[in-house]
């Protein structure tokens, strides 16, 4: 998954319990109307990055609750360009009742706190909070590309192609050995 442990361990979860949500980010989220912004929040971010050896030159962080309080990494990174990785919000619920740790929604008081009355309904309110974060994002102009991966394991790889340039990468084409669509879960269409 290429996530900075680091980053998420001791900057980004400790951030999340001290505005009392959930450090996993699934239930409850924050309330972007009412966040603190951290005034050393890049310093953190940066010190964590030279001392696994940064010496210059762009950074990248993978970070799936970032939007959530994306206007903490905004006022930290200004300049920031966001990819935004998207699926079938069907196919997000699905995943997230088959992963372990995802199990907000498995509790009856959080169904009854989102207004839903299943755990699948639960997940797709969760997806449909992502959405906003990310319609948020766009009405306020940050820098965003929106790619959808399964579009590449089905073998159109322009997203990919789009993003690399729009970021001022190199293409090399072992990139797509990653992509293995084998690994794809996804519904099964009939």
């Amino acid at each position: 998954m290429f996530e900075n442990h680091e980053i998420r361990e001791r900057i980004t979860k400790p951030y999340l319990r001290n505005l009392g949500v959930d450090p996993l980010g699934q239930y409850p989220l924050p309330d972007i109307s009412n966040l603190s912004i951290p005034v050393n929040w890049r310093e953190k971010i940066e010190q964590v990055f030279i001392k696994q050896g940064y010496t210059g030159g762009n950074l990248f962080y993978k970070g799936a609750k970032s939007c959530l309080f994306w206007p903490v990494w905004d006022h930290a990174f200004p300049n920031a360009k966001w990819i935004v990785v998207r699926r079938r919000s069907g196919d997000i619920a699905n995943s997230c009742m088959n992963t372990g740790f995802m199990r907000a929604f498995r509790d009856r008081k959080f169904q009854l706190a989102v207004g839903v009355g299943n755990e699948r309904d639960g997940w797709l309110w969760w997806v449909r909070m992502h959405e906003k974060r990310f319609a948020e994002m766009i009405e306020e102009g940050l820098n965003i590309k929106i790619v959808w991966p399964e579009r590449m394991v089905n073998g159109d790889y322009q997203q990919l192609y789009e993003a690399i340039e729009w970021l001022g990468l190199k293409w090399n084409s072992e990139v797509l050995s990653f992509i293995d669509p084998k690994l794809w879960k996804a519904r099964i269409r009939k």
